[in-house]
């Protein structure tokens, strides 16, 4: 089942992908939850596979996308968890002996099909794309153990972890941090119609050329390795997201480097979830 949030007619809505349709919740489901995530909090998932709690289908051309779950609570991504055989100026970063973790905000991502913003002046020169296998957390984690991990997980969607690679390098936080610069989506596959995570494929493309591959089996950490390490750091909660980690082939790891320019055309896949498709835009 593929489930995520749109605007339709000027209205934030949320319901079940269908090929090139989409299934509204009814009216009646929205009053009572009005977005995803107060649904995953009351743990009534199974309320979406119940044909009466849908509405009419609407075309995936009339609608807007929206980040599957726009409000979670956590955005926690994960660093170097990929071999990198490729230099990063000239120095090949060693494999990490623990799993890193930063966060992004809200705003720094949008939906499928939108145009991102590169950042006005001097951040604009190292604006920077990485495709990612998102996690998404199904019900409350804490203390979790390596083996109850993936027990905890919703489903799985796209991720492009937008960075400003210069910027990086004096502060993660603000590297990783500006606003409309990422995208997640296009909506979440739940784990009952996916393989297990080390067997999907991502696939990132620009402009039509494959920049990035991996399967989930060349992680460093695993999906419940991190889901674990971070459930002892805080509690995790329904829609919370885990970027899982880029492969090599960003544009800052390539010779010469390739970042990201107005009129570009970002796609990244994941077998069995999808395709993110994202415009690169202009400065606002």
């Amino acid at each position: 089942m593929n489930i995520g949030s749109f605007i339709f007619q000027e209205q934030s809505l949320y319901g079940v992908f269908d090929h090139d349709c989409v299934l509204p919740v009814s009216k009646a489901l929205l009053t009572k939850y009005k977005n995803l995530r107060d649904l995953l909090d009351d743990s009534a998932l199974d309320l979406l596979k119940d044909p009466s709690h849908l509405s009419a289908p609407v075309l995936l051309d009339d609608i807007t996308f929206l980040p599957p779950i726009p409000n979670p609570r956590k955005i926690i991504c994960v660093g170097l968890n990929y071999i990198k055989p490729y230099p990063v100026d000239g120095v090949a970063p060693p494999n990490p002996d623990n799993i890193i973790l930063f966060g992004k905000e809200r705003d720094t991502l949008l939906g499928h099909r939108a145009s991102l913003e590169i950042p006005k002046g001097e951040p604009a020169n190292s604006f920077d794309y990485e495709g990612e296998i998102a996690v998404v957390i199904g019900k409350l984690a804490r203390h979790l153990s390596t083996e109850d991990a993936l027990n905890h997980v919703l489903g799985y969607s796209i991720f492009n972890d937008g960075s400003v690679r210069e910027w990086q390098k004096h502060s993660i936080y603000a590297g990783k941090n500006f606003a409309n610069s990422g995208s997640w989506g296009p909506w979440i596959t739940t784990t009952e119609s996916l393989p297990p995570v080390e067997e999907m494929a991502l696939t990132v493309n620009l402009n039509g050329e494959t920049v990035q591959s991996a399967f989930g089996r060349e992680m460093i950490f695993n999906v419940a390795q991190q889901i674990a390490y971070a459930s002892s750091l805080f509690s995790l909660h329904p829609g919370d997201v885990i970027a899982t980690g880029s492969p090599d082939g960003t544009g800052g790891s390539r010779t010469p480097k390739r970042y990201l320019q107005k009129e570009d055309v970002l796609s990244i896949s994941v077998s069995g979830v999808g395709t993110i498709s994202n415009t690169i835009g202009l400065s606002i």
